[in-house]
């Protein structure tokens, strides 16, 4: 798929048969796209179900912040295919002599720092779909706060599955710094996973109780 428009139109069984073929792309990173993209629907759904008039104004901002986190995680997901389609085209070039492979190790190192971006983009979305979650909880339609864990636990899905995407281009990209600043950015998975299991065991809670 060449971009948004596509990744929108797309049915789900058509994304599934498109990541279980021998393709280059989708991959991890479109994966992490669709499960933020899910995490920001329930969040949107839950919202959209919590009616109470004394929450409106917070609840009309929640629900808008979800509906443009689903539209970036959409954006990510075409962004994603692109550039893990470079990298591909990338690893098929010429290295026979030193000189094509010099040429075929700078370009992987180019395309491989490009394909950390959408999931770095996608590791944003999370955090700032957890935070959602934790915002809409304490007002949510009781009937759904399970919604909010299963939001909750797709983000932080997620994140992880996008921290694996951008270090699987770590070992390629030559740049030392660019390379420790990828380690740092991805490091705030272990505090974003805290959270949402925070979340959830109040949901958890709030069930039983």
């Amino acid at each position: 798929m060449s971009g948004r428009n596509e990744v929108d139109a797309q049915s789900i069984g058509d994304f599934l048969g498109q990541l279980a073929a021998r393709m280059a792309a989708p991959g991890a990173g479109a994966t992490a796209a669709v499960e933020a993209a899910l995490s920001a629907s329930l969040v949107a759904m839950v919202g959209r179900f919590t009616t109470d008039a004394e929450h409106r104004d917070l609840v009309g901002e929640i629900v808008a912040a979800a509906d443009r986190q689903r539209d970036a995680c959409l954006e990510a997901a075409a962004d994603d295919e692109a550039a893990f389609s470079a990298v591909a085209e990338a690893m098929k070039m010429p290295h026979a002599t030193a000189e094509e492979s010099d040429a075929r190790r700078r370009r992987l190192a180019e395309v491989s720092l490009d394909a950390t971006r959408p999931p770095l983009a996608v590791l944003a979305s999370a955090a700032e779909l957890v935070e959602l979650a934790r915002r809409v909880l304490p007002i949510a339609n009781r009937n759904l706060i399970s919604d909010v864990a299963a939001a909750t636990a797709a983000a932080r899905a997620a994140a992880t599955t996008a921290r694996l995407a951008v270090e699987a281009n770590l070992p390629v990209i030559d740049d030392d710094a660019a390379r420790a600043g990828l380690v740092s950015a991805v490091a705030v998975v272990e505090d974003l996973a805290r959270r949402a299991d925070e979340i959830e065991a109040e949901v958890r809670k709030r069930m039983q109780g």
